[in-house]
Parts: C-alpha cells; sequence; structure tokens
C-alpha cells in the first residue's frame, strides 16, 4: 500500500465515488420567421421604396367627371383597370387574380394580373426581405416571397382588399368638377431562416 489520500490507486477517494459527468452536447434549430408589409396600414405608404408596399402605375386621368369626387374616383378605378364608362360599372374585381367579375358579362382579365404582382413581390424581397433578415442576423429564403392583399381591407369599391390610392383634383374654377387616377397595392410577405444554437448538459 502506498501512503497518501490516492492509496494504491492512485485516485482520489472523493473521486472514486463521484458520479460521472455527461458531456455538454450542442443542438441547432432553424427559427423561421416572416417579415414584409401589412394589411390595414393608415397612412398614406409609399410605393417601390425600401419595405414599401407593391404597387401599380398610375393609370392614366380621365375627361373631367362632372359630380361627387367619388365619381371621379369610380372613373379613375375603370380607368385603371382599362374599362370605359359605357361598361357595366357594377362589376368587382378579385385582389387575387385580378380577374373582373360581371353580372352581365363573362368574366375578363385585366393588367396587371396574379403573375405580375407575385413577379413584384420577388423582386422586392430580393433586396428589402435580405436586408430585414440580416437586421435580426438570419438570412433570406430565396423563393419565399408572396404577395398580400392591398394596403387596406376596405370593402366597396369594385372588391375587397383592393389597396387604391387615389391622386385628386378638382377643378380650378368649377367646383363641381372632380377628375382622379388610381392605382393599387399590395402587402408583400418573405421568410427568414435563423440557426439558433444551443448547449444542453
Amino acid at each position: 500500500m502506498t501512503e497518501g489520500e490516492s492509496g494504491v490507486t492512485g485516485v482520489s477517494i472523493d473521486r472514486i465515488f463521484e458520479f460521472p459527468r455527461e458531456e455538454r452536447r450542442r443542438t441547432k434549430r432553424v427559427k423561421r420567421f416572416k417579415v414584409g408589409t401589412t394589411a390595414d396600414i393608415t397612412a398614406v405608404a409609399s410605393c417601390g421604396q425600401a419595405d414599401g408596399l407593391i404597387c401599380s402605375d398610375w393609370g392614366a386621368i380621365p375627361g373631367i367627371a362632372i359630380g361627387t369626387e367619388s365619381l371621379g374616383q369610380r372613373t379613375a378605378r375603370l380607368t385603371a383597370v382599362g374599362r370605359t364608362l359605357t361598361q357595366p360599372v357594377n362589376w368587382t374585381l378579385h385582389w387575387q387574380t385580378n380577374i373582373i367579375t360581371q353580372p352581365d358579362e363573362a368574366d375578363s382579365a385585366v393588367t396587371p394580373n396574379a403573375a405580375w404582382w407575385q413577379g413584384q413581390a420577388e423582386t422586392l424581397a430580393a433586396a428589402s426581405a435580405a436586408r430585414l433578415c440580416q437586421a435580426r442576423g438570419a438570412k433570406y429564403v430565396a423563393g419565399s416571397a408572396q404577395f398580400g392583399p392591398g394596403h387596406n381591407n376596405n370593402k366597396g369599391l369594385n372588391g375587397d382588399n383592393l389597396g387604391w390610392f387615389y391622386d385628386n383634383e378638382q377643378h380650378s374654377t368649377n367646383m363641381n368638377q372632380y377628375r382622379a387616377r388610381a392605382r393599387q397595392s399590395r402587402t408583400w410577405t418573405a421568410t427568414c431562416k435563423k440557426t439558433v444554437r444551443r448547449t444542453r448538459k
């Protein structure tokens, strides 16, 4: 027998009766979250700017509409989707397909269509979503961009969720004359991916 606390084993008695320690394990978890614009934006939002709404081009300014401002805006909506005042006005436009449905005529496609909106969402996400993801330590998931409803959820105006913007103009001398041009908006979303590493005992 050797002297000392370690005895013949060369190992401390405290260590002999100690439970073995588990090695710490590292785990990885992928976290996904959305970025983009949201519906019900109350302020007039910018179109075509970083993190902003997707918008169509302005429609042409139609001729002077005699009557109320709402009549001028209705005329602007018709012009924006390529319709005329001689065509039925009780049509509806679906925000997702941009197809006009009319009670007395066959459904008709208008410009822009759903493919255009989707293409704009992907273009915007390539820059804006990448930056928004990076700010939160994540990466943009390529191909995850999707367009959504317009900037407000107001019902009516020839369809829900169309997100109409108006550039109104009143006649300089005749206050009963109005005209406007119109454009549509769409929100967009994209997915970010972040790898979270944790150490477990």
